[in-house]
């Protein structure tokens, strides 16, 4: 790979390539960042849960504003890593060093901003209830599915992922006649393809290959994801179908979202009286312990600690010296590794290339978030809820679609949004379930359970 090839400003959908932006006021990639802004697939992150159940009396993070605080940061790690490489290689010519210097930016940003816009209600486990509904399928359900689809279509489903999802969501027209979903440009798209990765030789941990982590597109998608590393010139894996190298920007839109979640949940911990400031600060402080400017040192910014009334305010400083020290580091790492990302061997993420002593701080934190936060008692709740609500909603609507002669399937098809069109033959199973999916992953928590609750008889619909 090399960076000439990297960025495109052709998009989905596109008959043909357009390099001409008729926008005068906003670039391609600017474009980009309003489309999923504006887009009610965004929107509904409002509702989705990060980690800690909505809604409560103390504000705390949701998908939306996590999304948003990520974007944030890879606007900041682009611009930082794009004007190293528009210096870099000066002599590249005007339109290269305009597209580093000034377009990268809201690259990544627009990367990061849709990072989660293909997650289920009830953050990671409703991606876990999804896999274990399709993964326990039982008598005639498993039977017509394991008969209709390919080996690859079943792993999109025991295997569901996020990731995955995201390029679905922002690439499918569902129900539209215009293709290309939101029509976002290849650089926006593969910056956000954080496993480029098939279903099916995905999940494999022990490759030593990050791409297959997990994976980062449907069987639905191949096609598309292909055109992308076709035009992007992004290598296939050796020895795999479609398994591919990383694209270079998907590290920094990785990073973004690596630096936010450590230290917002916790952040939110405090402001829940889960973990008191002293926990806060042993965890954060020690990485500034050796640094050498005198603005980024550990005394300088305990004196500022000092000087501030409110704990809530204190954490809030060290979390912005924080990242503000983390993409300092991480955009010079990004540079440091420029070789192994054009040739698609850097097999780690870039926080994992961190010193020893800054890897083994983030270690701490990982360890301690496990322990104290992602296991805290309403999160659990929380997780609980999402496996009973979005297996509750697969088994009724699923059994509808593979059924729908049946006098209550009928009725539960009509709840089914148009957006989301279901074909209902055997020819077609793939399809449909996928729309089914489409539909339910697309749901805001309280929506989800608003749905449950009325099918179920839990809660009888008042007439309107």
């Amino acid at each position: 790979m090399n960076w000439e090839s990297l960025y495109t400003t052709q998009r989905t959908g596109a008959t043909e390539r357009k390099n001409a932006n008729p926008d005068l006021m906003r670039n391609s990639f600017q474009r980009d960042y309003d489309r999923i802004i504006f887009s009610s697939a965004f929107r509904r992150l409002q509702n989705k849960t990060q980690v800690f159940p909505l809604p409560g009396a103390i504000f705390v993070h949701n998908r939306l504003t996590h999304s948003l605080e990520v974007a944030s940061m890879g606007r900041s790690l682009g611009k930082a890593v794009g004007e190293q490489i528009a210096e870099k290689y000066a002599a590249s010519g005007e339109q290269f060093r305009e597209f580093y210097r000034h377009e990268l930016a809201s690259v990544i940003g627009s990367a990061c901003l849709a990072h989660d816009i293909g997650n289920p209600p009830f953050g990671h486990s409703g991606e876990d209830a999804i896999r274990s509904f399709f993964n326990s399928l039982e008598g005639d359900t498993h039977d017509i599915i394991h008969a209709s689809l390919s080996p690859q279509q079943l792993k999109d489903f025991e295997y569901f992922e996020g990731n995955s999802n995201a390029l679905r969501v922002l690439t499918n027209s569902f129900n539209e006649p215009e293709p290309g979903g939101y029509r976002l440009t290849y650089t926006t798209l593969a910056s956000l393809v954080k496993y480029p990765s098939a279903s099916i030789e995905g999940f494999d941990k022990k490759s030593g290959l990050i791409a297959t982590k997990k994976s980062g597109f449907f069987d639905s998608e191949l096609d598309t994801y292909r055109s992308i590393a076709d035009t992007l010139r992004i290598p296939r894996k050796d020895g795999y179908d479609n398994v591919y190298a990383r694209h270079p920007f998907v590290y920094l839109t990785e990073a973004a979202d690596d630096i936010c979640y450590r230290v917002i949940d916790l952040e939110d911990a405090h402001r829940l009286h889960i973990i008191p400031l002293e926990t806060f600060k042993e965890l954060f402080l020690p990485f500034f312990e050796h640094e050498k400017e005198v603005y980024n040192s550990r005394g300088y910014i305990e004196k500022k600690i000092a000087n501030i009334n409110d704990d809530n305010q204190k954490v809030q400083y060290i979390r912005a010296r924080w990242i503000g020290l983390m993409i300092e580091k991480l955009s010079g790492i990004f540079m440091d590794h420029e070789q192994e990302l054009l040739r698609g061997t850097l097999e780690k993420d870039l926080l994992k290339c961190l010193p020893a002593y800054e890897d083994a701080l983030i270690e701490c934190i990982n360890k301690f978030s496990v322990k104290y936060i992602y296991n805290y008692k309403a999160v659990v709740e929380i997780e609980i809820a999402g496996y009973n609500v979005i297996g509750g909603l697969l088994k009724e609507f699923v059994h509808a679609v593979l059924h729908p002669k049946h006098p209550k399937s009928g009725k539960l098809i009509k709840l089914v949004s148009a957006q989301f069109p279901l074909i209902l033959d055997k020819e077609h199973v793939y399809h449909d379930i996928q729309s089914l999916v489409d539909f339910i992953a697309g749901m805001t928590d309280l929506y989800a359970i608003d749905i449950y609750r009325k099918i179920t008889g839990i809660t009888i619909p008042e007439i309107r």
